[in-house]
């Protein structure tokens, strides 16, 4: 259904089989591509007699094949029949000339893909950037960072609109193609139904990305947040990326289940470095020590992808965030003290001899200038 909408009576028809065949009581994915090699077209299997099913599958599905569609299954047939009336709308499925490539060569390719967008950044090298829900300020000044260079370089930037790292690369990405004629923008991978913004508070991004990216899900419309869908659509976003870049993530994060299905699927995995006294610097430094690519730059990753055009890349400091002027030399030496790691407001009195009234002025104006942020228990860590 590579189309903006089913406009024949046979064109519905199809499409309606593809979603019985997906929402089928026990048809899961390796279960459908397995009555697609056997039959080849969904309206092929179920115009099958129950003995030719039956030496594909067991009885149970068989039967279940073979029951009329239900109410609920024509409800949505219909609903998905209006959505893709919408501009902008398409819906993939295995049989379809767009469906992308990318997708076809991992393990688990989606039965249906719902899209929302600028449907050709599918078919673009692009790169997935994910991490952190909670992530730090640096750690979100470094998503978008990254995400806006290598969208600048032409690299579509795949993440799963979440808060923290992957709505702060959707921004940072959007911007950079917004900066470039020949920039990659951004596309979302979402564990709900394409019609429903999750979370909510990224409404506005969603729309951004739906106007100058793309939306992608696997879900049928009306599909809520279950938490069983986000580490699945994960394989996706590492999928359709030629390598994944972890920039935060403590040592159970989902994030670490995205690097895991990269690495199975034979993409790169990168990882940014940090404090050894922070819990989201955890899953970094562990992947790195299984072999994940350190970086420190986005020039670090266009070099490894592409070593040719990484020449012209970004010349300095790709990943950091500029060292704002901050006015008055104590200020300056306030920043040295601090150095990297995170210290407690005891600590920095002790070491810059400073008393308390003048050390409270110092880095409030320090975290004003957006020099350094204030961590849970008035720890204060320098960003940048």
């Amino acid at each position: 259904m590579s189309r903006p909408a089913a406009s024949t009576a046979t064109e519905a028809d199809e499409l309606a089989a593809w979603l019985r065949l997906e929402q089928t009581a026990g048809v899961g994915a390796e279960t459908a591509r397995r009555l697609l090699l056997a039959f080849g077209l969904p309206e092929n299997i179920f115009s099958s007699s129950f003995s030719a099913l039956h030496k594909v599958v067991p009885e149970r599905i068989a039967y279940a094949l073979l029951a009329a569609p239900s109410d609920a299954l024509r409800a949505l047939t219909a609903r998905t029949l209006e959505w893709l009336q919408q501009p902008g709308n398409q819906l993939f499925t295995l049989a379809d000339s767009a469906y992308p490539q990318a997708l076809l060569d991992i393990a688990d390719p989606p039965l249906i893909l719902y899209v929302k967008g600028r449907a050709e950044l599918l078919a673009r090298p692009a790169m997935a950037v994910v991490g952190s829900r909670n992530a730090t300020a640096q750690g979100i000044a470094n998503a978008d960072r990254f995400a806006e260079i290598l969208s600048q370089r032409g690299l579509t930037i795949i993440s799963g609109m979440a808060l923290g790292v992957d709505a702060a690369a959707h921004q940072g990405a959007l911007r950079g193609a917004a900066g470039s004629p020949d920039g990659g923008s951004t596309v979302a991978v979402i564990g709900t139904g394409a019609d429903i913004v999750y979370p909510a508070r990224n409404r506005g991004l969603a729309h951004q990305i739906a106007e100058a990216g793309c939306i992608v899900s696997e879900y049928p419309l009306g599909m809520p947040g279950i938490a069983a869908n986000f580490p699945r659509r994960n394989r996706i976003i590492s999928g359709l990326a030629r390598g994944v870049l972890v920039v935060e993530a403590a040592a159970q994060s989902g994030s670490l289940i995205t690097a895991r299905m990269a690495a199975e699927q034979g993409r790169d995995v990168f990882a940014i470095p940090g404090s050894i006294h922070s819990p989201l610097s955890k899953g970094c430094h562990q992947l790195i020590k299984q072999g994940a690519k350190l970086v420190e730059s986005a020039q670090d990753i266009l070099e490894e992808l592409d070593p040719l055009h990484a020449m012209a890349a970004v010349q300095a400091g790709a990943a950091a965030m500029p060292v704002a002027a901050v006015a008055g030399s104590a200020n300056q030496e306030l920043l040295a003290v601090l150095g990297y790691d995170p210290v407690s407001f005891d600590v920095l009195a002790e070491r810059s001899g400073n008393d308390a009234a003048s050390l409270n002025g110092q880095l409030l104006e320090l975290e004003l200038a957006g020099l350094i942020e204030v961590l849970p228990g008035g720890i204060y860590r320098r960003i940048g």
